[in-house]
């Protein structure tokens, strides 16, 4: 039986998300799949620090988090950043996939890239190895000539690829992995309701931002349904919970934290507000439900926001409170979302798991390896 070694990390959802719905699909397809945070593994010191940073910038200091991110995003800089870790973290990683044995190696994280690309170049290991890129652009991280195959969100996240120098015949344009719930019709609507449904959501971290958009929603006369999911932000949910109980009440506002009815609720919505993070995009891309984006991290969701515009299947809004009087718009001309989901269903095509296993199978017959390399480093 084929092994297949997953590696992630605890930055934000999409990364751990990806690897789970990539992890369930090796198994159905008869793998032994496994999936490890490369993070903690490496030093569970290190992943609280970059974990921990990572949620306090991107909700207490966003534009800091964005000129990080674009000063790493420099070829020079970004080696030094991707040599160092490497150097720190080759000996355990190397360890980790002598002790499993895995005939491929798939990574939904960039961290890891410069490490196993390191081991491949050295000649420790002779194993395939897949990165997935988990958002519209490619950072300069995720850049290495030893990967055997990227698994691209887009045409405009191959384009990207191909910038950085990356020869056109690694790259796949299967999209961005998400689970089969997505990509199939929901069963059941989730509500009674029969008004305009709007999802309001922030990512799993929840942003502070949603609750100006939500001030704004709740002013509206028209007939709607909202329903707002938190995230694994109690604290925001309590709050809203708190201010809005009358609405709650009323089934006028419906209120989760984490759920895993997602798939459900974006079949059963007109549109929905939130940040553009890789996975979201994706999965709202797949159910055909039209984006409204107000409020996003600097960096990468930025990046997803102008792919997002270029193909003209969200709508950003400038300031928050205008939100209501673009729903109001929406409400009164249908046209402006049918043109969006009509954007959608040509890329909706791409998301199929089967052809990324379809790749891995591939990449292992053609790739036959032995681990009789010692490592001391």
């Amino acid at each position: 039986m084929k092994k297949v070694l997953i590696f992630t990390a605890s930055t934000g959802g999409g990364h751990n998300q990806a690897a789970s719905c990539l992890e369930e699909e090796f198994i159905k397809h008869g793998f032994i799949a496994k999936k490890i945070d490369a993070l903690q593994v490496v030093n569970k010191g290190l992943d609280t620090l970059i974990s921990g940073s990572y949620k306090v910038l991107v909700n207490m200091f966003p534009e800091l988090y964005g000129n990080i991110y674009d000063i790493s995003n420099k070829e020079k800089l970004n080696k030094v950043i991707t040599s160092s870790f490497a150097k720190i973290s080759k000996g355990k990683i190397y360890n980790i996939i002598l002790e499993e044995k895995p005939d491929l190696i798939v990574s939904t994280h960039c961290f890891v890239i410069s490490v196993v690309g390191y081991l491949k170049e050295n000649r420790f290991i002779d194993i395939p190895f897949i990165s997935v890129v988990t958002d519209y652009e490619a950072h300069q991280t995720y850049i290495n000539k030893n990967v055997d195959a990227y698994i691209a969100a887009s045409d405009y996240t191959s384009e990207t690829l191909i910038r950085h120098g990356i020869p056109k015949e690694k790259i796949f344009s299967y999209g961005i992995p998400i689970k089969t719930e997505f990509l199939d019709s929901c069963k059941a609507n989730p509500f009674e309701q029969k008004a305009f449904q709007i999802l309001l959501m922030a990512g799993s971290l929840g942003l502070k931002n949603m609750k100006k958009a939500l001030k704004s929603i709740v002013t509206m006369k028209e007939n709607y349904h909202l329903v707002v999911v938190c995230g694994n932000n109690k604290e925001l949910q309590k709050s809203i919970e708190k201010e809005y109980a009358d609405l709650i009440k009323n089934k006028k506002l419906t209120l989760y934290g984490f759920t895993k009815n997602i798939p459900a609720i974006m079949e059963s919505s007109d549109v929905i507000i939130t940040k553009p993070g890789g996975l979201t995009v994706s999965e709202a891309i797949a159910k055909r439900l039209p984006m409204i984006v107000p409020y996003y991290i600097p960096g990468q969701e930025k990046e997803n926001l102008d792919f997002l515009i270029k193909e003209e299947i969200a709508i950003y809004v400038y300031k928050i409170n205008d939100i209501k009087e673009l729903l109001e718009s929406i409400m009164k001309d249908p046209k402006i979302l049918d043109n969006m989901k009509e954007n959608m269903e040509a890329m909706c095509n791409r998301f199929c798991l089967d052809n990324i296993i379809y790749l891995a199978e591939e990449l292992i017959e053609d790739d036959h390896y032995e681990m009789d390399v010692s490592y001391g480093g």
